[in-house]
């Protein structure tokens, strides 16, 4: 197995223009897969409430929720870096709650990082957790949250190109550096689109990676593990566009399984001993 991955090598791979490769995992099992696979950042996005649970409101998932799947990952993760999301709440009840959060999710889960969502509105707490020396993982860029605050129109599918104006430029460029400035290690611009993106990236010495609405011209990618892979159930019913379609495989293989058992033959997938 390679060593495991530092930061200190995200920016190296920054400065040397090669592309860093960020997956967002909820279990064990996955985790284990995308270590394998030697992704270099791990995430435990706080977004499986809605994409596993089925939570309808992303704000519902709590500390201690997040903390378990920190935990399941943690031990399925041996090389990557391994960051894990503030759930909403402990960053905008100010910098104090935000250490202690953070605090919390290095002892209890083990964590290399913490990312914070909508971290430029919390320019403090970034400070605060990066004095107390965990390395900061900053989210910024149109979300529905942030969409009224930049003055532009939020789509539930938003393209790279219209995401953000050029007439937004000065303002990301500056909130990229404001980030940097506290002290976070790296940046997760959303909605980037191709101007905005490459400006900022070349505009902050940490690496600039992006998920939704992201692209080739940041310093690398981060994707949910379950969309790379079409896990979700709505693939079903149209082939998605992903690497896979598990979704289908499992309705297959599921399939199959009750058709032996109805069929009175003998079942796979026993337990290996």
């Amino acid at each position: 197995m390679d060593s495991k991955v530092k930061l200190t090598e995200l920016q190296q791979m920054k400065q040397q223009g090669r592309k860093i490769v960020g997956v967002v995992a909820w279990d064990y099992q996955m985790a284990r897969i995308v270590d394998r696979a030697g992704v270099d950042v791990v995430s435990v996005g706080d977004t499986v409430g809605i994409n596993l649970w089925g939570q309808p409101n992303p704000l519902e998932i709590t500390m201690d929720q997040i903390l378990v799947v920190c935990q399941a990952v943690r031990r399925g993760v041996q090389r990557a870096l391994l960051s894990c999301d503030f759930p909403f709440g402990p960053l905008q009840e100010g910098s104090a709650s935000a250490v202690r959060a953070a605090i919390r999710l290095v002892k209890e889960a083990g964590v290399d990082m913490v990312k914070l969502d909508g971290a430029a509105d919390h320019l403090d707490a970034v400070a605060a957790v990066a004095r107390a020396g965990i390395p900061v993982f900053a989210q910024f860029g149109i979300t529905p949250q942030t969409s009224l605050k930049y003055g532009v129109t939020y789509s539930s599918t938003p393209t790279a190109e219209d995401a953000i104006s050029d007439e937004l430029l000065d303002e990301m460029v500056r909130e990229a550096k404001s980030l940097a400035d506290a002290g976070a290690v790296m940046l997760n611009f959303t909605n980037s689109g191709p101007v905005v993106g490459a400006a900022v990236a070349e505009a902050v010495s940490i690496p600039v990676v992006g998920g939704f609405g992201g692209g080739p011209w940041l310093d690398g990618r981060i994707r949910m593990a379950t969309a790379a892979i079409g896990y979700g159930a709505d693939g079903l019913d149209e082939p998605p566009n992903t690497y896979a379609n598990v979704a289908r495989i499992a309705l297959d293989a599921i399939s199959a399984y009750a058709d032996d058992v109805r069929g009175a033959r003998q079942i796979k997938g026993g337990i290996r001993r």
